[in-house]
């Protein structure tokens, strides 16, 4: 009989993470981890889905690399008792699936002997999600309807292999093997021993579905000294079979048009998720480099002029947007203060971009101007010719922004309340490893959407001595960011010619797409 748990309700989880791809976390995984109270996690979680987990959750790393294990399977056993027994919500995170060679079953048993409660959420495993990445088919019904799947990495416990490699050899379909690169060799000899043709196509998947994947391909006979040849280790899969040939016809993952291009993204975690995920979708490897968030004003002036243009919004004639943060922090505050959206009176809004009318609209408000560039400059233009002499503008705005844009309108003659809403800080924590990714491999390219993620990002390089590759092409997304660089003594790569996000990705797929390819060594060199 089932024991009682005597842990104040806490129960684990044990969630499989998916190949890599942050995508491929199922519903239910997500949301438990956006519940999680701790999240203990390994070697082959993608450290991006630790940002789906609340920052008060405690993260513990306990992966097993080759040769570099931080806890034993035991250590991980107890620890995932007594975090449960401590009532807590507990995730532990499993590259792939949890069941599928991930020793689940034996941490699911450690927790069943506590008399502790878990839930198993299953996993996209690599030996499937991760070869579709790479453009195979497990199976097709033109060539074969069966698979098998092993490891190549036993328990080293035991005195001798106890993989049946006649089975192995002789069985049709495809097989996948997990885990086991550096038993390659060995484990080919054996299927040739065993009586599998020697011209079989074998492909070799490292890091399946994420945008550092590589895939080597050859025959039974080749594919050892191949992998040998190129360096290509753990972690990685093998697939034996015809199903390979397929790869040449379906690979769509790795011609992406930013493939393998690695990406450094500075903004605020917020939006940097948003332009991460763009260009990952591109097949970038994109991480973030967070350098700024957003808070509402501190000082107090700056919070008693925003509550009286709040209590005063129906007197304004236009209401003047610059970000999209300004319309979420401006409406947030509005709603606490006004139950009726008609209390905004009959302002009209202008927003200096689509990105930042977008957000308007989301809030169910119109947008009545929008320039043809993005810029103050263009903003100015278009009020010049409609006239604003004595209306009442409202600049809903960061703190410290450049006070050109409400000069100039004064010098129209409108009457400007230029109120700050919200401010950026400096970011000194790096959950999901970017800035060590950025210290330890570089990037190809780095982006900038503020002159504040640009300030930040140069105070970052020298408080922590931090060499920026000479390499490394800066982007701006446009010419007020470009303006703080220059001033910051950065060299700019490209400039976005349509100043939002859009924008800047489609600069940076122009600029990446015909620059010189960099050889095979560099990026090895990189890696």
């Amino acid at each position: 009989m089932k024991k009682q748990s005597q842990s104040k309700n806490g129960i684990c989880y044990l969630i499989g993470a998916g190949p890599g791809d942050p995508g491929l976390l199922t519903v239910r995984g997500a949301k438990l981890l956006h519940d999680a109270e701790i999240v203990i996690y390994d070697y082959l979680c993608n450290p991006i889905l630790l940002q789906q987990a609340p920052a008060t959750a405690e993260k513990i790393y306990v992966g097993k690399a080759a040769g570099k294990h931080t806890l034993s399977q035991e250590e991980i056993n107890q620890l995932l008792v007594k975090s449960t027994q401590d009532g807590k919500l507990v995730v532990r995170l499993k590259g792939g699936d949890p069941f599928l060679f991930g020793r689940g079953g034996e941490e699911a048993e450690a927790l069943e002997d506590a008399g502790l409660k878990f839930e198993i959420v299953p996993g996209i495993t690599s030996a499937i999600g991760g070869l579709a990445y790479a453009g195979i088919p497990v199976t097709h019904r033109a060539s074969n309807a069966m698979l098998t799947i092993f490891t190549g990495h036993e328990d080293p416990a035991k005195k001798e292999s106890k993989l049946d490699y006649d089975a192995l050899a002789t069985t049709p379909g495809t097989k996948v093997m997990l885990m086991g690169m550096e038993r390659l060799e060995k484990i080919c000899e054996e299927l040739l021993a065993a009586g599998m043709e020697k011209k079989t196509p074998v492909a070799l998947v490292r890091w399946a579905s994420t945008p550092r994947q590589e895939t080597l391909t050859g025959t039974l006979v080749t594919i050892a000294k191949l992998a040998q040849e190129k360096n290509f280790k753990a972690p990685a899969l093998a697939v034996f079979g015809e199903v390979v040939s397929l790869r040449e016809k379906l690979n769509w993952f790795e011609t992406k048009p930013l493939f393998r291009k690695r990406i450094a993204v500075t903004r605020t975690r917020e939006k940097a998720s948003e332009l991460v995920k763009t260009l990952r979708d591109l097949g970038a490897d994109a991480y973030e480099l967070p350098t700024i968030r957003i808070k509402p004003v501190t000082e107090k002036k700056d919070r008693e002029a925003f509550v009286e243009a709040l209590a005063q919004a129906h007197h304004y004639d236009w209401i003047v947007f610059t970000s999209p943060n300004g319309v979420a922090h401006f409406f947030e505050a509005f709603y606490k203060l006004h139950r009726d959206a008609r209390e905004l009176g009959n302002a009209k809004i202008a927003a200096i971009g689509p990105g930042t009318a977008q957000k308007i609209e989301e809030y169910r408000f119109g947008v009545d101007l929008i320039p043809p560039q993005f810029v103050a400059e263009s903003l100015l233009k278009e009020f010049k010719k409609l006239g604003v002499e004595n209306l009442k503008i409202l600049l809903p705005r960061a703190s410290g922004s450049r006070e050109m844009l409400a000069v100039e309108l004064e010098n129209f003659g409108a009457i400007v309340d230029d109120v700050p809403v919200y401010e950026t800080v400096g970011v000194t924590d790096d959950v999901a490893g970017g800035w060590k990714r950025f210290a330890e491999e570089g990037a190809d390219l780095v982006t900038f959407t503020s002159g504040s993620t640009a300030q930040h990002f140069k105070n970052y390089l020298e408080k922590n001595s931090v060499v920026l590759p000479l390499t490394t092409t800066l982007a701006s997304i446009g010419p007020v960011t470009s303006s703080v660089m220059k001033e910051l003594g950065m060299k700019i790569g490209l400039e976005a010619k349509q100043h939002d996000i859009p924008g800047l990705v489609a600069a940076i797929v122009d600029h990446l797409e015909n620059s010189p390819q960099r050889s095979r060594k560099n990026f090895e060199d990189r890696r």
